[in-house]
């Protein structure tokens, strides 16, 4: 059976289906042909994938993220960092990476951070003499710390999948994403300095005061979502309800930057991929019970060795099964598909969900910025409307650094763990 769902998956994606319908080829062939149970119960398990309650918040999230990314919020984070930073050598790539870590804190979202935070620095990082590679390379990368940072929607199908707190896993996600960004920043400032590029007018702390000014709205964004939630003030789901209508204050009535027709447009949006990210969950849903009822994550664990394996080499292989999972299709898919899978391996060894979540986050946003095939990357190709080795030659260093960070993390489980530690222990 599990050969004829392989098999039913890999002809369709190289027919160019999208990932939805493999999924659930795949899963009627089960029903249809081997299991001894009826089909409606694919169905049942359809609907089960998406009634948690936990992912209402992704619609919310991806909503705000639509609403501020089109709005006025990301200038804002931009010229406040830039008055900061923009003044040392490497002060763009470092104003850029940190933008990116920012408006991931605002929009949780990967692909809405490209295009915020790479439409307007990538020329002037261009202007001020970085290369095209090194620049497309660091928008990219940097971007993904919005996996991290919460809110996070990988962590949310995450946390759902797995019965995980949410909560847990974003604060979980704070140091990584932190040190990522201080590691690609040092970078920066290497290479500015090894190529020699200028740097731009100290701005006064006149200047600086008032870009903190102009920021201050769009700060709030983090502040409703960790303050409100650490707080207990409202669940991770009822943030992301009130983060759609704080994006809609802000920039309906505050910045005024859009009008009700502009709402419209980013409501069916958002309704489109809304609907195409719940399709994914509902097939996957179904398709992880199929791997379940018929045992075969045990067969595969037991296949590669790991039923006897220890907590790091179990670390090691989840990592490299999500790093390689995500250079081929879309995060969400593989975090349905191998978290099943994992799942007796993590609960029979004992160890902290929150740290597998954070380490499988990490891999999904590595993976998805990674040739040949990382989603990141096509969203770069169609912003920047540059070709496909233009994006991906200068990736490699930041990559390592991506995989440095994910070996320290399994060697030194608290850069994840303090703060969930310090806030829930």
């Amino acid at each position: 059976m599990a050969t004829a769902m392989i098999l039913t998956m890999v002809v369709l994606l190289l027919l160019g289906f999208p990932m939805m319908i493999p999924l659930i080829a795949a899963t009627m062939v089960a029903f249809f042909f081997y299991l001894p149970i009826g089909p409606e119960i694919m169905v049942q398990q359809m609907l089960a994938g998406i009634r948690p309650a936990a992912l209402i918040a992704v619609p919310m999230f991806i909503l705000a993220a639509d609403i501020i990314t089109k709005g006025h919020s990301a200038d804002r984070l931009i010229d406040m960092v830039m008055k900061f930073v923009g003044h040392i050598r490497g002060g763009l790539g470092v104003a850029t990476a940190a933008s990116c870590t920012l408006f991931g804190a605002v929009s949780g979202s990967t692909q809405a951070t490209v295009v915020a935070i790479g439409g307007p620095l990538r020329p002037r990082m261009l202007k001020s003499g970085y290369s095209d590679s090194f620049t497309l390379a660091l928008i990219v990368n940097a971007s993904d710390i919005a996996m991290l940072i919460p809110p996070s929607i990988a962590m949310i199908i995450y946390g759902v999948i797995s019965g995980t707190s949410i909560s847990e896993l974003f604060i979980a996600g704070v140091g990584p994403g932190l040190l990522i960004l201080f590691l690609f920043s040092a970078y920066s400032i290497i290479y500015a300095r090894r190529n020699n590029i200028p740097t731009e007018p100290k701005a006064s702390w006149g200047e600086r005061m008032a870009a903190v000014g102009g920021a201050v709205w769009p700060l709030g964004f983090p502040v409703i979502v960790v303050g409100g939630i650490y707080g207990g003030i409202f669940s991770p789901t009822e943030a992301a309800s009130v983060c759609v209508g704080y994006a809609l204050v802000l920039e309906l009535l505050i910045f005024r930057s859009l009008g009700l027709s502009d709402i419209i447009d980013i409501a069916k949006s958002t309704g489109l991929i809304t609907a195409v990210v719940f399709i994914l969950v509902a097939a996957g849903a179904a398709f992880s019970w199929v791997i379940s009822f018929e045992q075969i994550p045990q067969m595969i664990l037991g296949a590669l060795g790991l039923n006897e394996a220890g907590p790091v080499t179990v670390l090691v292989a989840i990592s490299i099964a999500f790093f390689i999972g995500c250079m081929f299709v879309d995060p969400i898919v593989v975090i349905l598909v191998l978290v099943p899978i994992f799942a007796p391996l993590v609960s029979g060894l004992g160890l902290d969900p929150v740290l597998v979540g954070v380490i499988i986050t990490l891999q999904v946003a590595i993976g998805s910025a990674t040739p040949p095939f990382g989603c990141d990357i096509f969203t770069a190709i169609a912003i920047f409307k540059r070709p496909y080795m233009d994006v991906i030659r200068g990736t490699p260093p930041f990559i390592f650094i991506l995989l440095m960070v994910s070996v320290a993390l399994i060697a030194f489980p608290q850069i994840a763990l303090f703060l969930r530690d310090l806030a829930f222990r």
